[in-house]
């Protein structure tokens, strides 16, 4: 009787794809602008960018998935100077106006600081907890009300003239306020014509205000509303020139890449020569950072037994991973009746080889082997070693929604002492922040809003005016006091703390983008069961044992090896009970 027929030795090679346009390339992917423009709207995620490359001038930078990462830093640094610019002019213009009118603005003063409190107290988060949101709401409009009401007695003394005229009111102790002199009880338009002056003294000033006073007050609060006004406006010009979607990919002509200074210029280099290499150094506490979130990771672990006809050869790591990788080329082609011009994103999936290696050790940033002579060398090394600090991996990445949403596959084959472990890492980049998404829509509302709804939005940016101008300043200070003491950049080299475009992920997705996530991972991990399959196949190994372990994982459950004097239940609500009869065979199992 002939021997049963051996599976065919080698994988069939899949057709070739055909050529597919070229990807975008990351400095002119849409998720990088919008995070150059989201260094505009959110002044903390700008200065953790700025933190994270520009300051800690020892930490490598992280992966970075479908964009340039020294190009938002580049529109970060860009951005926090043309705050610190208008921060000075605003902080400049309520100096000036406390000193010509007398004291006479430091009452608002407290409106500017109940503001202030309401956005410390509320914090960050789109959602914090209930009585921070409440707190928060109640110093808004308790900050706004107060404002208001400062801002109706300035124009009462500026249009009635000041509180010491012969025909004025003068105060009475008795009614703790400025009352009529006639002895009547005193009004409201005489209450607020007398609480400014009150303030100013207690403030410093001499206790009395003058109409001229007054009306360089309302000069002030023109001018610091030009100056929000005019802030504003420089990032709508951003979005509508340098961060325009059709001006965008000439990185040449951005005036954020040519900006002067040694030191960001030498970080633009090097964050450039590291962000896309396959040697990968790490922190130990997040080796992954720069990749997203760790998605439905497997681990799976089986025993090379010969097949039947006991012919068995040797299997190593590379060849299993040989074996894989055309499977996963596969993906790209499009199917038959679909043509050449089909846009699915797995057309554009990148397979490569990386090798991870601990940041520790290095006594240099510029000491990381980079070079592709050294990275081959770490390679060939890596690949059929077990290890702990340097790892190879395959890489399968693909960049959906315009690089927006990243997956990326870590595939890791091990063998020894006759075991087969297979490691597969999922991560997953969602989409970037909502914020940054509608950034051309909070330009475009602005560019097109009429005369009136700009200048109501200016004059609401005035009462936190000062204190946001002033913390500005002084956060500034305090990062260059840190680059001059720190020592920063003679530190020992460190891995990345952590990613730019983590930094500037949503939560999660739409359903839409959740679907394709889930696509993207069952395509890329059925191609990688196939894979060592027909590996395990090929070199006379038994694969029943592998595929039910990958059915079971697939589907979320537990292999069960075997149920031989075993008690087990099944269902939510299901209870299992094991007795042992004398003289019995075996146990009664109940589920």
């Amino acid at each position: 009787m002939p021997p049963p027929s051996r599976p065919t030795s080698e994988p069939p090679t899949p057709p070739t794809a055909p050529a597919a346009p070229p990807p975008t390339p990351p400095h002119a992917s849409e998720a990088t602008r919008l995070l150059c423009a989201g260094a505009y709207l959110d002044a903390s995620y700008r200065d953790r960018v700025i933190e994270e490359l520009h300051l800690n001038e020892q930490r490598i930078v992280a992966p970075s998935l479908g964009l340039d990462a020294a190009r938002v830093l580049a529109h970060a640094l860009r951005a926090r100077r043309l705050e610190l610019a208008w921060a000075g002019a605003i902080v400049g213009l309520w100096v000036v106006g406390l000193l010509v009118t007398d004291m006479l603005l430091a009452g608002y003063l407290l409106p500017g600081l109940l503001l202030a409190m309401a956005t410390a107290v509320h914090g960050d988060a789109d959602r914090p907890p209930p009585a921070r949101r409440l707190a928060a709401f109640v110093m808004r409009w308790l900050g706004r009300t107060v404002f208001a009401v400062f801002l109706v007695a300035t124009v009462a003394i500026a249009f009635t003239g000041s509180d010491n005229d012969s025909s004025a009111d003068s105060y009475d102790p008795a009614y703790g306020a400025y009352g009529s002199s006639g002895g009547e009880s005193p009004g409201l338009w005489t209450f607020l014509k007398g609480l400014l002056p009150a303030l100013s003294q207690m403030a410093g000033g001499d206790g009395t205000v003058q109409p001229l006073q007054a009306w360089l007050a309302l000069v002030l609060f023109v001018a610091v509303a030009l100056c929000t006004g005019a802030q504003r406006s420089q990032f709508v010009r951003a979005l509508g020139g340098e961060l325009a979607q059709d001006r965008f990919a000439d990185a040449a002509s951005d005036p954020a890449e040519s900006a002067d200074g040694g030191r960001f210029q030498r970080m633009k280099d090097r964050i450039r020569l590291e962000q896309h290499k396959p040697l990968i150094m790490y922190h130990e506490a997040h080796p992954f950072c720069g990749a997203g979130a760790a998605y439905d990771t497997w681990v799976l672990a089986v025993e090379l037994r010969p097949d039947e006809a006991g012919k068995t050869r040797p299997l190593s790591n590379r060849t299993v991973l040989d074996t894989i990788r055309p499977l996963l080329e596969a993906l790209r082609l499009p199917a038959e009746y679909a043509g050449t011009t089909v846009r699915d994103r797995l057309r554009w999936l990148e397979i490569d080889e990386c090798v991870f290696l601990p940041a520790e050790g290095l006594a240099r940033r510029e000491d990381a082997p980079y070079d592709r002579t050294a990275f081959e060398a770490h390679r060939a090394r890596a690949v059929e070693e077990g290890a702990e600090k340097r790892r190879h991996f395959l890489r399968v990445r693909v960049g959906g929604w315009e690089e927006e949403l990243v997956v990326t596959v870590f595939i890791r084959v091990h063998t020894q002492g006759r075991m087969l472990m297979l490691e597969i890492a999922p991560h997953v980049l969602q989409p970037i922040r909502s914020d940054f998404k509608d950034s051309d829509r909070t330009a475009h509302r602005f560019r097109n809003n009429s005369p009136f709804g700009k200048a109501t939005w200016a004059v609401a940016q005035v009462p936190r005016s000062a204190f946001r101008s002033v913390v500005t300043l002084f956060q500034d200070a305090a990062y260059g006091w840190q680059l001059l003491t720190a020592g920063y950049a003679n530190a020992l080299p460190d891995g990345p703390a952590l990613s730019v475009r983590e930094l500037g992920a949503a939560p999660a997705g739409s359903l839409f983008q959740q679907m394709d996530v889930d696509r993207y991972l069952k395509s890329v991990q059925d191609r990688i069961a196939h894979g060592v399959r027909a590996a395990l196949s090929a070199h006379g190994y038994q694969t029943g044992e592998f595929v039910q372990k990958v059915v079971n994982i697939s589907n979320g459950g537990v292999h069960i090896d075997s149920v031989a004097d075993s008690t087990f239940a099944v269902g939510t609500k299901a209870r299992a009970t094991s007795t042992t009869q004398k003289g019995s065979d075996g146990d009664d199992q109940r589920g």
